[in-house]
């Protein structure tokens, strides 16, 4: 029962959104692209729970998946491929450029997740986003050198493609998690998480388990790269292949509260709004205001926001 009641309420949320690029001028109000922003962030900040929240492996690649999903739409984009005359938003680009990023999961997931753990595995997959920078910078004209790709923007007429398609990533994401968390697949994770050993002589396959958290995660990424690129239309080393891109969605899983499907949605609203005031109002000191958001939280608030609240409400 409170289960259907949290799916109706969700999806109600869902329905009052899908309007708001009606209600609110696409091109002059700040709050659509502040949304199309957030969502952007909770489909970060879901991969990262999936694979850090549940199954416990700390990764710090999420820039590298976003990056390859970017440039693979920008290359089948700057091609026209598939002879769709530039469309946007094409569906079998974009499922492409998730899939992409899922090669690349399954081949360093299974050495890396198969013999690193704890800050190994994450020094790993942080190599891993390096190897794919200096890659793209030295690509040449198949990548677009440190330049990169520049996709023509005579095609962008409104946000609200944009917007849509994020909210709808974000669904499916935060869906993703939702359901997965609930399964078998979901116990296995979190019994992965909590002791390997106790999962593995339970009969539980541990790397196959990790490789495809790790490889869900990289597909939900790689698309919100790809939403990026069609949003920004050029895909450089310099725009997603950079730390923020992995620290982002750590920070807003964390204080929202990783390990939980709420968690990354409330922690991805809060901190993008942070985030957002802090450009406007501390320009020059916006990374220094992160910093210092990042410790208080990991001093006062390590279990974040959401389960802060049902301590609060399981103690009255």
């Amino acid at each position: 029962m409170r289960n259907a009641r949290s799916i109706g309420i969700a999806l109600l949320v869902a329905l009052l959104l899908v309007f708001v690029p009606f209600v609110s001028d696409s091109e002059k109000s700040y709050l659509v692209f502040f949304l199309f922003l957030t969502f952007c962030h909770i489909v970060l900040a879901q991969g990262w729970n999936l694979v850090a929240g549940y199954t416990g492996q700390i990764s710090l690649g999420t820039h590298a998946f976003f990056a390859l999903g970017a440039y693979t739409t920008a290359m089948i984009w700057r091609a026209d491929l598939f002879g769709t005359g530039h469309y946007y938003f094409d569906p079998i680009t974009m499922v492409l450029s998730g899939l992409v990023p899922v090669v690349f999961a399954v081949a360093i997931g299974i050495p890396l997740l198969g013999k690193l753990r704890g800050d190994y595995f994450a020094l790993g997959t942080l190599g891993f986003g390096e190897i794919l920078k200096v890659a793209f910078v030295k690509g040449g004209q198949f990548t677009g050198g440190p330049i990169g790709i520049v996709l023509p923007s005579t095609f962008y007429t409104s946000l609200r493609p944009h917007y849509w398609a994020a909210l709808c990533l974000a669904l499916l994401a935060t869906a993703v998690v939702y359901f997965m968390s609930r399964s078998r697949l979901g116990l296995a994770l979190v019994a992965i998480r909590e002791d390997e050993t106790a999962a593995a002589s339970s009969g539980i396959h541990v790397l196959k388990y990790k490789v495809l958290a790790f490889g869900i995660s990289a597909f939900l990424v790689g698309i919100c790269g790809s939403i990026y690129a069609y949003y920004l239309f050029q895909v450089s080393p310099e725009g997603y292949l950079i730390l923020s891109w992995t620290l982002y969605p750590v920070l807003m899983c964390v204080i929202g509260g990783s390990g939980t499907v709420v968690g990354p949605i409330v922690g991805s609203l809060v901190m993008t709004a942070v985030f957002s005031a802090a450009n406007i109002y501390f320009p020059t000191v916006h990374p220094i205001f992160s910093g210092v958001i990042i410790i208080l939280v990991m001093l006062f608030m390590p279990n974040g926001i959401v389960r802060l609240m049902e301590r609060r409400v399981q103690g009255e």
